[in-house]
């Protein structure tokens, strides 16, 4: 989620709701250069982690996902994220980062990895960020039967949602990555940003990139962790580090845009829950999520 914000502000955790003239591909996405890694050797990559994707001076939980993300699509058999468990360690700060991963078993319709994400400290001792365990398959080869008592979100049309078009001037040196992001809250969920929190635990939004790049499995990982905290909503403010992020992928969203819907329900000893469901534009629960994050109280 995004990890920390300042005094309530109708921009903060907001992006532009429109994007470049010309829509992005994917293989040719701002975010694609920027989760890109170069395999250095057997299950050794590195990156250069971009401030394009912080919130305020941290990386986003769901851009480094996506990088480990992509570095065990290239190391195992399989290419498409079926579960991914991360533990967040330390914060990550943009800058030069090595990736290491390991195939811990290969099958015929999972394989399964684990895989850190290393920086370095002023000594140049390497400091480990982010550790996942993640099993990968083919949604291709999915069965279609769909049997669920889950529905997609009740979102006002997009066009009656908020973006920073309608809101005042951003906060200057708050986060870069509301650039790179399309985002239109549910006003029902904005109570926050107005200084009128509703004291539930939810947020909902229409969601894409903003360079018009469509949504594929790889950028689901991403999409989870993008909204504001629902913490929020509850009328907290300040850092919200996420301490642990599950993500199931459901399948390959169709394309148009994503709606996004995440509630809280218990927040007890500084700590909550957050769980996300992704919905595509063919109304299929493509993506979902829980992760724990601690805030800090009073």
């Amino acid at each position: 989620m995004p990890e920390a914000a300042s005094a309530p502000s109708p921009t903060l955790g907001f992006a532009r709701a429109g994007g470049p003239p010309s829509r992005a591909v994917i293989g040719d996405s701002e975010f694609d250069r920027d989760t890109a890694v170069t395999r250095r050797a057997p299950g050794v990559y590195d990156i250069d982690l971009s401030a394009g994707w912080t919130i305020i001076n941290a990386v986003n939980g769901g851009y480094l996902l996506a990088v480990l993300g992509r570095a065990l699509a290239d190391t195992l058999p399989h290419a498409d994220p079926f579960t991914i468990s991360a533990h967040y360690l330390t914060a990550s700060q943009p800058g030069p980062a090595v990736v290491r991963t390991e195939t811990v078993r290969t099958g015929r319709t999972l394989s399964t990895g684990q895989a850190s994400l290393f920086q370095y400290d002023e000594e140049g001792n390497e400091v480990e960020r982010i550790r996942v365990l993640a099993s990968y398959g083919d949604l291709a080869a999915l069965p279609d039967d769909v049997r669920t008592t889950a529905t997609p979100p009740a979102i006002p049309p997009l066009d009656q949602c908020l973006g920073p078009d309608d809101s005042p001037a951003p906060v200057p040196g708050s986060s870069a990555i509301t650039e790179r992001l399309m985002i239109k809250l549910d006003p029902a969920t904005l109570g926050w940003a107005l200084g009128a929190p509703s004291g539930k635990g939810e947020m909902r939004a229409w969601f894409g990139l903003a360079d018009g790049r469509a949504a594929d499995p790889l950028s689901l990982l991403l999409t989870v962790d993008a909204l504001p905290p629902t913490a929020f909503e509850i009328g907290l403010k300040g850092w919200v580090p996420t301490v642990e992020l599950t993500v199931h992928v459901r399948h390959r969203p169709a394309p148009g845009p994503l709606r996004v819907s995440i509630t809280t329900r218990n927040l007890a000893g500084g700590f909550l829950e957050e769980d996300a469901e992704v919905w595509d534009s063919e109304d299929r629960l493509v993506a979902q999520s829980r992760q724990l994050a601690r805030v800090r109280l009073g």
